[in-house]
């Protein structure tokens, strides 16, 4: 691993070299043309290449209805011309929120969230002209050892010190039962059909960054039906795909998910890692997964890895570290090749299968370039922007009309929006945004300092 660096590169040339000379395979298109290109996803089709990642806000009411944030955050990417907007996680109950600002979907909030989805399409016919329609999936989500919301209690699949600790677990709590996960998937299953309801092209299964999808895949050491072996530990990914598939009535509504493809913990706490090795990937078993789940009906697979709260390099390499949080051991750029080689595992092994893919904001303006050469050939289908959706909406919309993207509103990758969420705040962009998130910004470090 090389030295941790921040990103100072004021050229393409400049950023290539330095990507030669760790040895790495990232390379990058200037023709931008390719990212207009409509995708199939299912029956369905995306009008061009560009996809948010499903990024939590924190901006709800406390019901778990959309806030003034909430909807300010989805008309700006709805006016920025992205083809596929991933809604952000979404509690399935009021027990499984990550915290009191976290939306949840059921009969309460379902008329909010279906006016933040009007007003989504409504930004993007008004921006863009009345035949551009962005597909719209909602991410389903329990927060497992994540429930930090008043009221509620960790759901741990198997007791991990090491992230139960940094989670803040209480000793005493119990790992759920296979009833108590056979009841989240019956409240996942009323979330999707709720979704189809309201108007959403399709759900995501939330199934990264630890939280409880991701955490049974690897509860190698849980006994019962959802845990130990292959069979076990993928049992609830599958049968939810199953169900959702089943029970929803449009045949055209898609299913799909954001699976974590490796995440950085050593056997037996670890998905998708080398079990002697365990910083190195293995994709055997989330290969296998991602065929099973194609078969039964997965229409569309978005890539992570890592978890935010423990190893955040993995999931978004960064600049600035999180106060408190552990120094990155690599190269920001060994980051993002690894997102990019381990997205296009995937969509290699499975070519018909839609892959969205993530890694490009660090790159800052030379990120649409990466995006531009791995859809070229094939490595993806669409690329993934998460951080770069709170700080510059209309990414999209500059690159398909003007060809181009300004370098003054990237991401700096400063990481003041993570750092806020995980003191309990809402997330946006605090260093481009700074009109709407400045006082809070001030807010919260004043009461940092009181604390």
């Amino acid at each position: 691993m090389a030295q941790y660096e921040s990103f100072s590169f004021a050229t393409l040339d400049e950023l290539s070299q330095k990507i030669e000379t760790l040895g790495l395979d990232i390379s990058f298109s200037e023709d931008l043309s390719v990212l207009a290109a409509p995708a199939a996803a299912g029956d369905r089709t995306i009008p061009n290449r560009f996809s948010t990642l499903p990024m939590e806000g924190r901006d709800s009411l406390p019901d778990g209805s959309p806030g003034e944030f909430t909807f300010r955050r989805y008309r700006r990417y709805g006016a920025g011309g992205w083809g596929l907007i991933q809604f952000e996680a979404c509690a399935v109950w009021q027990g499984g929120r990550s915290s009191d600002r976290q939306m949840c979907i059921e009969a309460s909030t379902e008329k909010a969230i279906a006016s933040l989805l009007e007003a989504t399409r409504s930004a993007a016919r008004e921006s863009l002209g009345p035949s551009h329609s962005p597909l719209c999936l909602l991410q389903l989500q329990d927060a497992g050892r994540y429930r930090h919301a008043t009221g509620t209690t960790p759901g741990l699949t198997v007791p991990y010190e090491l992230l139960d600790r940094r989670a803040k677990v209480p000793g005493d709590v119990a790992p759920l039962s296979d009833a108590d996960i056979e009841a989240v998937q019956d409240r996942m299953t009323e979330a999707a059909v709720r979704a189809e309801k309201i108007g959403f092209d399709g759900i995501d299964i939330k199934s990264c960054h630890r939280y409880l999808g991701s955490e049974l895949l690897a509860a190698h050491l849980r006994p019962g039906k959802f845990g130990g072996g292959f069979e076990g530990r993928t049992r609830f990914l599958r049968e939810m795909t199953e169900r959702i598939r089943s029970a929803v009535k449009n045949p055209s509504f898609l299913v799909t998910s954001r699976m974590n493809l490796f995440d950085g913990f050593p056997y037996p706490y670890g998905w998708g890692c080398d079990r002697s090795d365990p910083p190195v990937p293995d994709m055997t078993e989330p290969l296998k997964l991602v065929g099973i789940l194609k078969e039964l009906g997965l229409n569309l697979l978005t890539t992570s890895t890592g978890t935010p709260y423990y190893n955040p390099w993995l999931v978004r390499p960064f600049d600035r570290l999180i106060p408190g949080n552990i120094e990155a051991p690599e190269h920001p750029l060994e980051g993002v090749g690894r997102l990019f080689s381990l997205t296009e595992k995937v969509q290699r092994e499975y070519p018909d299968l839609p892959v969205t893919g993530p890694g490009y904001t660090w790159l800052r303006q030379f990120g649409v370039f990466a995006a531009a050469a791995n859809v070229a050939r094939r490595a993806v289908t669409l690329a993934g922007f998460g951080r770069t959706g709170f700080a510059y909406p209309g990414l999209p919309k500059d690159v398909l009309e003007k060809g181009a993207v300004d370098p003054k509103k990237v991401c700096v990758s400063c990481s003041l929006c993570s750092e806020v969420m995980s003191q309990g705040g809402p997330t946006g962009c605090y260093a481009k945004d700074r009109d709407v998130y400045g006082p809070i910004l001030k807010e919260h470090r004043a009461s940092r300092k009181t604390h």
